[in-house]
């Protein structure tokens, strides 16, 4: 039996799962719905993938009571690990059977370590990777090739930093912190002032003297931007995660445990509660506030504040209830646009008699 593969009762025990079905089915990997075979294990929570559990070959499935008694006498031969919340099983499931490599401490000698840089022992800094004067790397942290750690910056214990990524200078990461490819934190923010020259009018660039500060267990994906401040700081709060290709503008505050998903685009100064949830494309103007807890749709346009516990969309973002019954609206305007004009005939017509 190899060193991964587990029996469904040891796996449920790891997973806090109970067994209902063959307890000594050998378990190897984890697999979706549709492509699991009789080694794997897959889960259920989606109602809209009711019919690939049904005709799944999962050796077993991660599912809640409520699925199991749901399958009735369909459930019969098969195994399954049920428990109340089948994401976060599977999610430590996938932590077992694909555990995360890590490189052996020490600095590679193709990386450039400046003489008054402070690298603990048990840090890894791999081939050309950057770490400037005066900046420090914690223990147990990570810096692939080419990643890049500013003068001054400090990075904490346990963080992992992929190829290409940059802590800019004086810039402040926390532990536990994951930055993806190509992620920049401490590029300058956007601030310029137009100035009247005697040679006519030029964008006078100012000078942006802050830092970013990202707190502990924040993830940041691909291709993201996080401005420094103007002056004081830019803060990533703890726990949040940050997708692809989203960029935080200068000075703004992102609380704790919120959600930024791809493509994101925050303007300056605009400050987000705890636990915000931003869906796909979302555009917020500057010097707003989010409340705790709100959520604004896909693609909405944000210009105005969103207060807690609210849900927004469209654009101009308002409250999705209002939205939806804008946007019915809006598909009726052609219907609407041809009996106005219908009604304005007829009246013409009316006052020529």
């Amino acid at each position: 039996m190899g060193e991964r593969t587990l029996t469904a009762a040891e796996l449920a025990g790891r997973l806090g799962a109970q067994v209902q079905g063959e307890g000594e089915r050998l378990l190897s990997g984890a697999a979706g719905l549709q492509s699991a075979g009789p080694s794997e294990l897959a889960f259920y929570q989606n109602p809209r993938y009711w019919a690939a559990l049904e005709a799944s070959e999962a050796g077993a499935v991660l599912c809640t009571a409520e699925t199991v008694a749901a399958l009735g006498e369909r459930a019969a031969g098969r195994t399954f690990l049920v428990c109340a919340q089948p994401d976060l099983a599977y999610a430590l499931a996938l932590e077992h059977f694909h555990p995360r490599s890590r490189p052996a401490a020490g600095i590679d000698p193709r990386a450039f370590v400046d003489p008054e840089a402070q690298v603990d022992a048990a840090a890894t800094v791999g081939p050309l990777a950057y770490v400037g004067p005066g900046a420090r790397v914690g223990a147990g942290t990570v810096l692939m090739p080419q990643a890049h750690v500013g003068a001054g910056a400090s990075v904490g214990a346990d963080c992992l930093l992929h190829p290409h990524s940059v802590v800019g200078e004086r810039c402040i990461v926390g532990d536990r912190v994951i930055l993806h490819a190509g992620a920049v934190l401490g590029a300058d923010g956007f601030g310029y002032v137009l100035e009247q020259g005697e040679e006519g009018p030029r964008h006078h660039k100012v000078p942006q003297v802050g830092i970013v500060r990202v707190e502990d267990e924040v993830e940041i994906g691909a291709g993201s931007c996080v401005d420094r401040a103007t002056t004081g700081e830019t803060l990533i709060g703890r726990g949040t995660k940050i997708d692809n290709q989203v960029q935080v503008g200068h000075n703004c505050q992102v609380g704790p445990l919120s959600i930024l998903c791809g493509q994101v685009g925050m303007a300056g100064s605009t400050t987000l509660g705890a636990g915000v949830v931003l869906a796909g494309g979302v555009g917020l103007a500057g010097h707003l506030e989010v409340g705790d807890g709100a959520r604004v749709g896909a693609g909405a346009g944000v210009i105005g504040d969103v207060p807690a516990g609210e849900t927004y969309s469209g654009y101009p973002a308002r409250p999705h209830a209002t939205w939806l019954r804008a946007s019915a609206a809006l598909n009726r305007l052609p219907e609407l646009f041809r009996r106005v004009r219908a009604l304005e005939g007829r009246a013409t017509r009316k006052d020529e008699d």
